[in-house]
């Protein structure tokens, strides 16, 4: 939605997802919403590294999105000097419907697995992972902007005042719930800023 732009890349080794491989990228300096521009900043992040240290690249990179991201992809890939990397692009089906997603090639080919053909299972699995991943980081980047620029708004709130009222509430929620009293209480709080504060997230 342009708010906190997070990218996310899972990693299926053997059987099984290999949690310690995960990669969660924040990106920045792009236009919000643009996600061909997105894809390739997580790509180049995630595989510049890799060339650096000559690591372990992907038997098979999947991408989750359509014709216009797989081709982002492919760009940025081959900008890398990784361009013998196999893509996959996986699309979303009519009205996003699991089930109905359509495999899309490098080369523009497309293939449609039967909703019970194992490799159709896996792809998903990994689909669905990466969202997941990528949602809970993308909660936690926005909700630390909203704390920070709820409470950063309120003149003579630094981030020292900040980090005590996050502390001694508890959180964005206690300081919302606290009375004119209870934030005057805290060390370095004024009742004049108490009101301000109190006044500001009410």
């Amino acid at each position: 939605m342009g708010e906190a732009t997070v990218a996310s890349c899972v990693v299926y080794e053997g059987d099984d997802m290999k949690k310690s491989d995960y990669r969660r990228y924040n990106i920045a300096g792009i236009t919000p919403g643009d996600d061909y521009a997105a894809m390739r900043a997580a790509l180049t992040k995630r595989f510049h590294k890799s060339i650096e240290e000559n690591g372990v690249l992907p038997d098979l990179l999947l991408i989750d999105g359509g014709k216009g991201q797989i081709s982002s992809a492919v760009e940025a890939m081959t900008e890398l000097g990784l361009g013998e990397v196999l893509l996959l692009g996986v699309a979303k089906g009519e009205a996003r419907k699991p089930g109905l997603e359509t495999l899309i090639f490098a080369d523009g080919r497309e293939l449609r697995l039967a909703k019970d053909h194992p490799g159709f299972h896996l792809i998903q699995q990994v689909r669905d992972e990466a969202h997941r991943f990528a949602i809970t980081g993308h909660r936690a980047k926005r909700g630390k902007a909203r704390v920070q620029s709820t409470l950063e708004d309120i003149a003579g709130i630094g981030p020292k005042r900040r980090k005590q009222l996050l502390e001694h509430f508890g959180g964005l929620q206690g300081v919302r719930n606290a009375g004119v009293d209870a934030l005057a209480s805290v060390n370095g709080i004024s009742r004049e800023l108490a009101e301000t504060i109190y006044r500001a997230l009410h």
